[in-house]
This record gives C-alpha cells, sequence and structure tokens, in this order.
C-alpha cells in the first residue's frame, strides 16, 4: 500500500483507513495560506517542508459562521454536528483516499467540492469519507477552499493589484487545488489525464463554474454536477443566489470595509479573521461568485447551453422534492398578469397547462405551475445539447428513496451524498437493508462514470444493474434512484415542454 509519497513540496505519510487496502492522507496544503498579504489574493504555491508531513488529521475549515447545535435545524441533526471544530484562515488543504499499491496504476481521479452555498460547509463533514470508492479503484479527493466574505469580497483596490485575479478567490482555490491534483497524483497511483470534478450544492454549480470558465481548457475529462443548476422562473424566488458583475461587487467591498470600520486594503489585510468574520455574519450579505470576465465571464447556464464549455461527459440531476420554484401570486388576476408578463402570446397556453380559469383554486393552480428549479434547467441543457448537435453524453438522474427518520424529512436537499459517497453507516437514520442497497449501487454508478465516463456497468453481485441511457431530445429520459434504481422512460410534463419551449424562444429574441 502507498503509505508514503513525494510531492511537489515534500514528502507526506499517510494512514490506513478503516479498509486497510485503503490509505487515506488528510491535510495536505496545495498553497500557500492565505493570510497576511495573501489575504484576498489568487492562491499562491504552497512552500517546501522539511522531513516528511504526516497527513493523518483534516486541517482546520475555512472560516465561516461557527455552528449552533438546533435540533430543529435539519442540518445540525444530519452532519453539522461539531460547534467546535477547528477553524482558520490557513485552510488550503486537501485529502486523498488512494487503493493504488504502487506509483504506476493510471487509476481515475475524482475530485470533490463540497457545498454550502459558498458561505459555509468543509470536507471533514462526515458524508465526504471517501474511502467506499476507493474501495472501487478510484482515487478520491476532496479539497478545501476559501468561504462568504474571505473567498469572494470584492474591491476596487484588489482589482488594481491584481487585475488578472480580481475576484472568486474560492472558486480560485478550487482550480489551484485541482492542478495541484493534475501535478502530484501519479504519486498516488492516479491517472492526470482521467479527472472527474464533482460537487454537490454550491459545489456542484462551482463544477458549472470551473467547465465554463476560459482559464480551464483540459482541466478534466468528466463532471458530475448534483443539485448544483439552479435556474429562476419566477420572479421573487429565493434561488439561484445574486450573481454581481465586477464592479457592483466593488461597490459592495466598499461599503463593507466602511463596516470594518477602514479605509484601505492594506487595512483590513491586517485584521483579525474572526473579527472579519463575525461583522461579515452581522453584515448580512450574500458572497458568491462574481462576472469578473478572467476567470467567470458570464452565466455558467448560458456559456453551457451555448457550448462555452468543456465539452466532457456530464452527469446531473437532484432530489425529487428540492428547490421548486413557486409563482409568488394571492390570486388568479395576479397569476394571469404574471402569465402575460412572462408569456406574452403565449399566456393563453400556459394558463391552459395550469388549469388557470377564473374560478380555480389559487393554491391548486399555483401548485401545478411549480417546477423544479434544477430539473428545468436540466432540460434546458438537455435541448440545447440536441439543437446544437453537441450530443456531449448526458445522464440525468431523480433521487426519490424514502428516508426514513422521526423528522419524516422527505428528500430533503442534500440527504442523497450519504449515497453517493456510501456512508449510510456514520448517519443517525434507521437506513435499512434496501437503502445500502440503493447506496452500493448509486456509489457503482458514480463510480464507474468516473472511470469512463459511462456510468454502466455490474453490481457486486455480477449481475448486470439497470442500463442507464444518456439523455437526449427523442429520450429526454433518467435514472430514477427511489425503492431501487429503475430507468424510467417518461417524458417532462406538458407544463415544463412548455417552459422549456419558451426559455429558448426568449433566448431568440435577446
Amino acid at each position: 500500500m502507498l503509505r508514503r509519497v513525494k510531492v511537489e513540496n515534500g514528502i507526506v505519510q499517510g494512514l490506513p483507513a478503516a479498509d486497510p487496502r485503503i490509505t487515506s492522507f488528510k491535510g495536505i496544503p496545495f498553497a500557500a495560506p492565505p493570510v497576511g498579504e495573501n489575504r484576498w489574493r489568487a492562491p499562491k504555491p504552497a512552500k517546501d517542508w522539511e522531513g516528511v508531513l504526516k497527513a493523518f488529521e483534516f486541517a482546520p475549515i475555512s472560516m465561516q459562521a461557527q455552528t449552533v447545535i438546533d435540533d430543529n435545524n435539519i442540518y445540525t441533526r444530519e452532519w453539522a454536528v461539531d460547534p467546535d471544530i477547528p477553524m482558520d484562515e490557513d485552510c488550503l488543504y486537501l485529502n486523498v483516499w488512494t487503493p493504488a499499491c504502487n506509483p504506476n496504476e493510471k487509476l481515475p481521479v475524482f475530485v470533490w467540492y463540497f457545498g454550502g452555498a459558498l458561505q459555509f460547509g468543509n470536507t471533514a463533514e462526515m458524508e465526504f469519507d471517501g474511502e467506499r470508492i476507493a474501495r472501487r479503484g478510484v482515487v478520491v479527493v476532496t479539497v478545501n477552499y476559501r468561504l462568504n466574505v474571505l473567498g469572494f469580497l470584492c474591491h476596487p483596490e484588489i482589482t488594481a493589484e491584481a487585475p488578472e485575479a480580481p475576484a472568486n478567490f474560492g472558486n480560485l482555490d478550487q482550480r489551484a487545488g485541482t492542478l495541484w491534483v493534475k501535478r502530484n497524483i501519479e504519486a498516488f497511483g492516479g491517472d492526470p489525464n482521467n479527472i472527474t470534478i464533482g460537487g454537490q450544492s454550491a459545489g456542484g454549480g462551482s463544477v458549472m463554474t470551473q467547465i465554463t470558465s476560459p482559464q480551464n481548457e483540459g482541466f478534466c475529462q468528466k463532471a458530475i454536477i448534483e443539485s448544483g443548476i439552479i435556474t429562476t422562473l419566477y420572479k421573487g424566488n429565493p434561488m439561484p443566489l445574486d450573481k454581481y458583475n465586477l464592479a457592483e461587487a466593488e461597490q459592495e467591498g466598499i461599503k463593507f470595509f466602511e463596516f470594518l470600520g477602514v479605509s484601505s486594503l492594506s487595512e483590513a489585510r491586517k485584521l483579525d479573521a474572526k473579527y472579519i468574520r463575525d461583522k461579515s455574519v452581522e453584515y448580512k450579505k450574500y458572497w458568491g461568485t462574481v462576472h469578473d470576465n478572467v476567470f467567470c465571464v458570464g452565466d455558467a447556464l448560458e456559456l453551457f447551453i451555448k457550448n462555452k464549455r468543456l465539452m466532457v461527459p456530464v452527469l446531473f440531476g437532484h432530489t425529487s422534492s428540492e428547490f421548486f420554484n413557486v409563482p409568488k401570486v394571492k390570486n388568479i388576476d395576479e397569476f394571469k398578469e404574471m402569465a402575460f408578463e412572462m408569456f406574452g402570446d403565449a399566456a393563453e397556453e400556459y394558463l391552459k397547462l395550469c388549469k388557470a380559469d377564473q374560478s380555480a383554486n389559487i393554491e391548486e393552480v399555483i401548485e401545478k405551475a411549480s417546477v423544479s428549479s434544477i430539473e428545468y434547467g436540466i432540460h434546458i441543457i438537455g435541448q440545447a445539447n440536441g439543437d446544437t448537435n453537441a450530443n456531449s453524453p448526458l445522464y440525468y438522474y431523480n433521487f426519490d428513496a424514502k428516508i426514513p427518520g422521526w423528522d419524516n424529512p422527505g428528500t430533503f436537499h442534500s440527504v442523497d451524498l450519504w449515497f453517493f459517497f456510501e456512508t449510510l453507516a456514520k448517519c443517525w437514520r434507521p437506513f435499512t437493508g434496501k437503502h445500502y442497497d440503493l447506496a452500493r449501487q448509486m456509489c457503482n454508478y458514480w463510480t464507474n462514470f468516473i472511470c469512463s465516463g459511462n456510468p454502466n456497468g455490474k453490481d457486486a453481485t455480477g449481475e448486470d444493474m439497470p442500463h442507464w441511457e444518456s439523455y437526449t431530445t427523442e429520450m429526454p429520459y433518467g435514472m430514477v434512484f427511489g425503492e431501487k434504481a429503475e430507468f424510467i422512460k417518461e417524458q417532462p410534463s406538458d407544463l415544463m415542454k412548455f417552459l422549456v419551449k419558451e426559455y429558448f424562444k426568449k433566448e431568440k429574441n435577446l
């Protein structure tokens, strides 16, 4: 087993995982600490170390609002369970799980970006244990990155200092971690020419951002986007979170410096990181990816459908009950007014699809009109993939399993992470055999895709798993992970077809 390897900055030693055939390396620095003069800068190269770096524990997590345990918060019941987890601005570390016995094995590589709205989250969350995927012959890497105001603040002085990297430092950290993997993963038995990047929620959105960045040619060979393609349909919905252009974000940075009580970048860099974090929480501002025309050159969905992206196979999907866009209206007259504002001459067709006649119950009409933001985005991508003759392989899934527990949570946002990573045994929920069977198959599908760009293959039983066909305009179907894995050949609803058609009609008229 590879317990000790040589990377570009020195020798690193790992430990046997629970399965001693796997070695885990935790807390390897991939960039210099982003502190002092490196605060609000693109990541700099890590320095060499002497002797052997014992990579036995996760590094401190990125600066973020501290966890407050609350029984009413499903996420502090699920995995944000440690309010005392070490936290530090010095956070640019990654973790590796490898099954390799020597550096020459050329195993496929999976690089993971965690979610958390770019405001919180970390690689030490227990559901992200890479061991089960590694058991299937994959080198797994989880990359930490800067969050919230420390990862995404903009300011005119920052832009003047480094116009080549004026923003999006958290995304640049993800990029730097992945490039470190390309340079060093052979030492762990991985293949730098067979890398899949993946993420969930904001991590999935980050995958979208990475594969649509003009700076990332040849960055990866495959992409997995879990609950990360979030689109706006109806006004007043909370998702997706706003993205600003650089000039707007710079003005927000000026206001925040005033809120901090400083008047210059040099003064702000001297402030204590905890003070900045706490003032940011008080400021109540979302800090996220900015259109800076350098790393991020536009809306990732729009770039994707125009094929301004890495043309690699993509596996994507959502849970069955997350991120629904709901019309914000009080009565039928308001609903009709919204329909004509949105769809013009096509409004009558839309009203019929929603059964929105004058005698209709508005609550029922709203329910009929509500649409999964992610499913909507996926069908837009699928339509564009066919219409532009890109025909890049796309694999679509819907997670619809019954989740046990006294809280009757449904398929809440992020619950599928236990299944992708096959880490159900770490969860408090009373999962039973059928859940473990489903998780095993889901992890198999993901691993097959990571290996070859095609999720199909055999189960551990030796039997073929249900065949997962790629998404096409003629067959816009997906795999449903419910009581079992089942490929459902079912067309989108008439309403969804209408909405996708109208999306492209608007795009054509812009």
